[in-house]
């Protein structure tokens, strides 16, 4: 398998409105539409992004690019963003209009997860097979997809730098959780007055933000810039602190269940989920794919390591794709 390609790869962009809240989706290659159950061109597989916090697709367009042209572009790559991440394009609202209210608390935890496999159900033939990808959060959110939509066809789930257990007890959680729970909407204040910025002003504080980093992906700071957006960061924020609340306790059970479908990839120095949580959870589960990485890469990995990343992951599942 290739890591990279000289042609252009084709990428459709789509604002959406998916439980009612906006929801900005990436899809490589050049299938548009997977729902149509009578078409014969279907792919049999398709890579599912299921982002961290925040949750913006945008982040992931290097890396969704990446790994569709590393699988030889034989399968759609879709990053799905969490509702109202994003900034809406001009004439669309963060809330779609309607008195159909069809998920209560969509930006919460519960209802991102509610809002993926809505958008499966609804964009995805149930006849295709799924590989999902998630980083950080979006691994909590996976695993309770898998646990609540057991009809789902997972031939993989990948767990990059997976915060599913004791969040607020790691080191980053310690020094967030009163910030995120309690002085949130302190934030928004000079986020609103940031907002009057113009967009170059934006990027340039942006880029001085992330200066400490040798290399930093360009679309990361295109990306960065809806977190000027009060709406988004209001959005944004109030998951983080239900994720401070909820994701206590690594569900087992479900892991237990679905061992054999689970790739997990746990950073060396990563405080969100340090390598302790690693050391325990490969004794629990000795017979795993639990991988601890030997690279130094951030949580944060689509930052700067997308290509890096992507290249790890076709490597590790030559091996199912030849089965299919």
């Amino acid at each position: 398998m290739r890591s990279e390609s000289e042609e252009p790869v084709p990428l459709h962009e789509e604002f959406i409105y998916c439980c009612g809240a906006a929801t900005h989706v990436l899809k490589c290659g050049p299938w548009k539409d997977l729902s149509k159950d009578e078409s014969k061109n279907l792919p049999r597989l398709l890579f599912m992004i299921i982002p961290g916090n925040p949750g913006l697709a945008g982040y992931y367009r290097t890396f969704i690019q990446a790994l569709y042209c590393g699988l030889n572009q034989q399968y759609p790559v879709w990053v799905v963003s969490h509702a109202g991440h994003c900034k809406p394009p001009s004439g669309m609202e963060m809330i779609e209009d309607t008195d159909i209210k069809e998920l209560e608390d969509v930006f919460g935890l519960n209802g991102q997860v509610e809002h993926k496999l809505n958008f499966l159900k609804k964009n995805v033939s149930k006849d295709i097979k799924l590989v999902l990808i998630a980083h950080s959060i979006g691994c909590y959110i996976t695993l309770e997809m898998m646990k609540r939509a057991s009809e789902l066809q997972v031939l993989r789930s990948v767990l990059l730098f997976p915060t599913i257990e004791r969040m607020a007890q790691s080191p980053q959680g310690k020094l967030m959780t009163p910030l995120l729970c309690k002085l949130r909407y302190a934030l928004y204040m000079p986020v609103y007055l940031l907002s009057f910025l113009p967009e170059g002003v934006k990027a340039s504080l942006v880029r001085f933000a992330l200066r400490g980093m040798k290399t930093c992906d360009e679309s990361s700071i295109t990306t960065s810039i809806n977190l000027f957006s009060v709406d988004c960061i209001a959005n944004i924020l109030y998951m983080a602190s239900q994720e401070m609340m909820k994701v206590v306790e690594r569900d087992s059970t479900t892991i237990k269940q679905n061992l054999k479908k689970l790739i997990f990839y746990y950073g060396t120095g990563d405080s969100w989920c340090p390598q302790h949580y690693y050391d325990e959870i490969k004794m629990d589960f000795p017979d795993g794919d639990i991988r601890l990485c030997e690279k130094g890469l951030r949580h944060a990995f689509v930052l700067d390591a997308s290509k890096e990343m992507a290249a790890m992951i076709t490597d590790w599942l030559q091996d199912d794709l030849t089965k299919l």
